[in-house]
């Protein structure tokens, strides 16, 4: 394999687990507003503004990537990284994807919709640690929390809350769904996602050094095609 082929190789393949992520992500966030006992903060918001003002799910969360994003550029001083603009779009039309989908239905009885709920949030920390494990870039709000870290001088975590908090504070007064799901959701996000991340960065380490294997011809295992010659011996 030639020098750079195999950064190469890592580039277009980091992309695509970061869209996969993104994929995934976006299906339990779906499941979460499906299952109506309450969404993430975030996804309140986004909710409480399309129960208010119309359009989808989907394009507010697209809509308040675009502010944040513009916000966080404003700060830096710098233009959009390619990772969080793309994570705002993938993102909300992911979601309304997946809201579209007839087979997608809330369900009747309450132990369904939890057992939906706790999918969903489980669904959701796999695809966030499968889209940080690919390594393009923070999405558009972990930008700005990171952003206002450095800005404000305060610890990682009290800038997270606060900015939870502003959010649902903002999307219960729009009539957002706050429930039992957004308490449980807040509380186990941030271990399930340290449980998956590992896990994550494990599988895509094995899709970089098989990518190795595969582009490099001395690497593979010897197959009956493989041949140009009868052994080194005769060479």
């Amino acid at each position: 394999m030639k020098p750079g082929n195999k950064d190469a190789s890592w580039f277009w393949m980091s992309w695509v687990v970061f869209t996969l992520g993104l994929l995934v992500m976006a299906f339990g966030i779906a499941l979460m507003i499906r299952a109506e006992v309450g969404s993430a903060p975030w996804d309140v918001f986004h909710i409480g503004l399309y129960q208010q003002f119309g359009l989808t799910i989907g394009t507010w969360s697209i809509i308040i990537g675009l502010v944040i994003i513009g916000s966080t550029s404003l700060l830096e001083r710098s233009w959009p990284k390619p990772g969080a603009f793309l994570n705002m779009l993938l993102v909300g039309l992911f979601i309304d994807l997946y809201l579209w989908l007839p087979i997608l239905k809330t369900p009747d009885q309450l132990i369904g919709k939890l057992i939906m709920l706790i999918s969903g949030i489980l669904i959701m920390g796999y695809g966030i640690g499968l889209y940080i494990a690919a390594d393009r870039g923070a999405g558009p709000r972990d930008s700005l929390m990171l952003v206002l870290t450095e800005r404000i001088g305060w610890k990682v975590q009290h800038i997270r809350l606060s900015m939870e908090m502003v959010v649902l504070t903002l999307g219960w007064l729009l009539k957002g769904p706050v429930n039992i799901g957004t308490l449980l959701f807040c509380v186990t996000i941030g271990p399930i996602v340290g449980y998956s991340l590992p896990q994550c960065k494990k599988i895509v380490a094995r899709l970089i050094e098989r990518g190795g294997r595969n582009e490099d011809i001395n690497k593979r295992k010897i197959r009956i095609n493989h041949y140009d010659g009868v052994s080194k011996k005769a060479r």
